[in-house]
């Protein structure tokens, strides 16, 4: 089943082997999907993907069809074993190593199994969310 999260705070933290850090909020749909299957796939968006922010960050899964909503706007295609956004900048097939609970969040170590860049480059970062008015840093 798809489902669609924004995690503000990802930062690699290995090159070899690759690995990354990321937070994901407490309460979630998608805590509770990486929490039970222990995999998942990390979408790079690219800057000019900073709209999607209000639909698959501010709302929950839980209340809201996300999954209607990008394809009745034709934004997913395929990749390896799950759907994914058409204009990301790269996809990364993620596997948990280990996880802490960290404030409101849990912070979870995943080694990347998998990639693929698909995009130019332009990765959506907490800055261009904080210029445009979406996040507060």
């Amino acid at each position: 089943k798809l489902n669609m999260n924004i995690c503000t705070y990802v930062t690699a933290v290995t090159m070899k082997p690759k690995r990354y850090a990321v937070a994901i909020y407490h309460g979630t749909k998608t805590l509770q999907n990486v929490r039970s299957s222990g995999i998942f796939i990390l979408q790079l968006l690219h800057e000019d993907q900073y709209r999607l922010v209000n639909v698959l960050g501010k709302k929950s899964g839980k209340q809201y069809d996300k999954e209607e909503y990008l394809r009745k706007r034709n934004m997913l295609t395929n990749w390896r074993e799950g759907e994914v956004l058409k204009d990301a900048v790269a996809w990364l097939w993620m596997e948990v190593l280990s996880v802490q609970r960290a404030g409101d969040h849990d912070l979870f170590l995943c080694e990347v199994k998998a990639w693929k860049a698909s995009g130019d480059g332009k990765v959506l970062t907490v800055s261009d969310l904080n210029k445009k008015g979406i996040v507060r840093i």
